[in-house]
């Protein structure tokens, strides 16, 4: 009853409403009492089949409010309805919809039942906590990969990137960590991904068992640059709200870069100058405000650990949107294509691959190991175009000899099967047994 009379009260006494006056691409200009209206704002706009498209002020300019569409403008014409919803979106999120797939707008796509609606109201563009009002990053997280829980100890509430380009095996660890980390929920948003693959991601790769403490949120590639914005907004209001309610919660999105370029054709279809490699200057603003919203919540209450995706172009992984996550995020999972290339998978580079929070979160007793075999694979990788070429006598260099006889372990050690789960403490006592045994494993 509650919840009925709210949204009775939600109802607008008044229809505000505007003409189309111009469509130029997907910009549409509309012209009506634009001092009652504000940026974020809902407008609905009636064609002539009478049919409604949604769209959302992102600006006004000479008494203009510049609406993009959250899907196709076919049948917009000049002079066509534009009711200004007043609001710019809630969501009433429920525990019930764990295990369900939905889109931007919270609507199930998966073919089940409607969602359940929870009592209150969350915004898909909440602001982050204050700094001074959160708490600190817990304990560390068991992701289950053992390249990772070893070499980048990740702890709960902190986030981490995942720095690859295409075919590395990016989206088969996303699934290895969504089944296998250990936390409540799992928030998982597939942003501008193939609609092909999100498919094959959720039955295939998530699997039954991933699915059943996970929410999928999809926005493919064909939809709008607004709906690709926007289920990377809801993933992470999702996962305040099972934070606020005190879980631990994994957030993952795949990728950041599609939600930039997201960005990308809202700022330019605004008129921004277009800066770095064409990005302007809203992205590098709604990077931070996004990410952000990850990490502890308020003391004594859940956390969020973040793990975004970034595809790098061309495997460049300086270029300007994985140079501003990285200076954003605690720590980055390189991957690469070179060793994916050798059929070591997860193909994760852990010499370049950093962890800001790792020093607080490791045990001190292993330190010593985890120094040494990261010294080991170093001077391995120094000299190993050299081993290759038959240029490297051995009993040169007591120190290349011992890691050339521990390389075979290290890469075995590295290398984990998807279906395949190792727990931190397991992946401590067998990095400690290679290096112990000069690389005999029972």
């Amino acid at each position: 009853m509650q919840s009925l009379i709210s949204d009775i009260d939600a109802i607008d006494e008044i229809e505000v409403f505007g003409r189309v006056k111009t469509v130029q691409g997907l910009l549409i200009e509309v012209v009506g009492p634009v001092r009652e209206l504000r940026v974020g704002g809902r407008v609905f706009i009636e064609n002539q089949s009478g049919t409604r498209l949604a769209c959302e002020i992102i600006g006004f300019r000479d008494g203009l409010a510049l609406c993009l569409p959250f899907g196709p403008v076919e049948g917009v014409r000049l002079g066509c309805k534009a009711v200004f919803a007043g609001h710019d979106g809630a969501v009433y999120p429920h525990p019930s919809w764990l295990a369900r797939v939905i889109n931007a707008e919270a609507q199930p796509i998966d073919g089940g039942d409607p969602l359940l609606r929870g009592p209150t109201p969350y915004g898909l563009r909440n602001a982050p906590l204050p700094a001074h009002e959160r708490g600190r990053v817990g304990g560390p997280i068991d992701l289950g990969v053992r390249c990772l829980n070893t070499f980048t100890t990740c702890c709960n509430g902190q986030r981490m990137g995942i720095f690859a380009g295409s075919g590395v095996g990016k989206s088969v660890l996303m699934s290895m960590l969504a089944r296998n980390t250990d936390v409540d929920v799992a928030i998982i948003g597939l942003i501008g991904e193939r609609g092909r693959e999100v498919q094959e991601f959720i039955s295939e790769q998530l699997g039954e068992e991933g699915m059943k403490k996970a929410i999928v949120v999809v926005a493919t590639s064909d939809e709008s640059a607004l709906m690709r914005r926007q289920a990377a907004f809801l993933t992470l209001t999702l996962a305040e709200y099972f934070r606020d309610a005190g879980q631990r919660v994994l957030c993952m999105m795949d990728s950041l870069t599609r939600f930039a370029m997201a960005q990308r054709e809202i700022g330019l279809a605004t008129g921004e100058p277009p800066t770095a490699k064409g990005y302007p200057p809203t992205v590098f603003t709604e990077l931070p405000r996004l990410l952000e919203r990850a990490g502890p919540g308020l003391v004594n209450s859940g956390s969020v650990t973040g793990l975004f995706t970034v595809l790098v172009e061309g495997d460049d992984h300086n270029e300007p949107i994985a140079d501003a996550v990285r200076g954003i995020l605690d720590g980055h999972i390189v991957m690469e294509r070179a060793i994916a290339e050798r059929g070591r998978y997860p193909a994760v580079n852990v010499l370049r691959s950093v962890s800001r929070t790792m020093p607080g979160c490791v045990p001190e007793d292993f330190r010593p190991t985890l120094t040494r075999a990261r010294e080991l694979m170093s001077v391995f990788a120094d000299m190993e175009e050299l081993i290759r070429l038959g240029a490297y006598r051995k009993g040169s260099d007591p120190k290349v000899d011992r890691a050339i006889a521990l390389n075979p372990a290290l890469e075995a050690f590295l290398s984990q099967r998807s279906d395949e789960r190792t727990g931190i403490a397991d992946g401590y006592k067998l990095l400690a047994t290679i290096l112990e045994t000069g690389g005999a494993q029972s």
